[in-house]
């Protein structure tokens, strides 16, 4: 067999260094033109072959990330839509790949694990919008890294990614408050989900703050127990302005109080909360509180890849503050 001949062997024919013979195989500064051809002539005469270069490092995960949500946030709730699409645009920008599947009642219900977790087609989990506590306790026993995306659980304490709920909904109260409207009302139903819990505390505490006791029967539900809308049932003696959970809410109260013989915002004011495709097909569009979409996908695709490094993460939960926006239902 042949012997390899190494750069040691070319600084010996040549009586220079083997940092030299590394320069000038490389082209690096640190020797002469001169001294340069006669490296690489030599190293032509020996027979040197440079050794391969290095495989890249891979990471010791797939980079699949499995994106999880309940099927009724897509059948009713376009804002989640778009949520998953920046979703998508942040998974691309990191190197990851994602595939989504829509958790069915009966399998939420039922605990029945989704085929890309049962077949380990993922490394990383993105549990997007509120899910039943049971059907997330099996899920995250498969041992993956996981964050919440839109909610969070204060029983299971999980990493989570938010927007600012309480403040939006403090912000939209106080609003209101500075139009001169003191009879406000809420609509969402507060046990459905985190988000609209977190509204609500925000517009209870912007009215307790000014000396003004929350109505219980201004407080309207707007979805049932499957987590699908209902219709809104209006209160007998109406307030000057109703706080929504979101866009869609308020767009479909705005329809109803036009129906009942009410003009907005003259006799009753309405906001909504996201931002999203709703508040401008409105008539008149919604004032309402802007939600960072993209922010809260960047946030949630950064810190699973710091989970996937076993980075330590900075907090628990990452909340991303949103906007004002003032239109012309208030």
């Amino acid at each position: 067999m042949a012997k390899t001949v190494r750069m040691a062997d070319i600084a010996e024919k040549l009586g220079i260094s083997i940092v030299s013979v590394s320069k000038g195989l490389s082209g690096k500064a640190g020797v002469s033109e001169e001294v340069r051809q006669k490296i690489l002539e030599t190293a032509k005469a020996l027979g040197y072959e440079p050794p391969a270069p290095k495989a890249e490092e891979k990471p010791a995960y797939s980079e699949n990330i499995g994106i999880l949500v309940a099927d009724h946030f897509f059948d009713d709730n376009t804002f989640y839509s778009s949520l998953y699409r920046s979703v998508l645009t942040s998974c691309a920008a990191a190197g990851f790949s994602a595939m989504m599947e829509l958790v069915s009642p009966q399998a939420e219900q039922n605990c029945i694990m989704p085929t890309l977790l049962t077949n380990r087609k993922v490394d990383a989990l993105i549990f997007m919008g509120t899910i039943n506590r049971r059907y997330l306790c099996t899920a995250i026993q498969s041992g993956l890294p996981f964050i919440l995306l839109d909610f969070y659980d204060e029983e299971i304490g999980a990493d989570s990614v938010l927007s600012d709920n309480n403040g939006g909904g403090a912000v939209l109260t106080q609003h209101l408050l500075q139009t001169g409207r003191t009879k406000i009302g809420f609509v969402g139903s507060v046990n459905a989900t985190s988000s609209i819990m977190d509204r609500y505390l925000g517009y209870v505490r912007t009215l307790l703050h000014a000396g003004i006791e929350p109505r219980p029967d201004w407080r309207i539900a707007d979805r049932g127990p499957d987590g699908k809308f209902i219709k809104l049932e209006l209160p007998q003696e109406m307030p000057e302005a109703f706080v929504c959970n979101c866009d869609e809410v308020a767009f479909n109260l705005v329809e109803q109080l036009k129906r009942a013989g009410y003009q907005v915002p003259r006799d009753i004011a309405v906001t909504g909360f996201d931002d999203f495709q709703f508040s401008t097909l409105c008539r008149p569009p919604l004032t309402t509180y802007r939600v960072d979409v993209e922010g809260m996908a960047a946030a949630a695709v950064e810190m699973l890849k710091a989970k996937l490094e076993k980075r330590k993460l900075m907090s628990p939960a990452a909340i991303m503050p949103g906007a004002f926006v003032r239109r012309e239902s208030t």
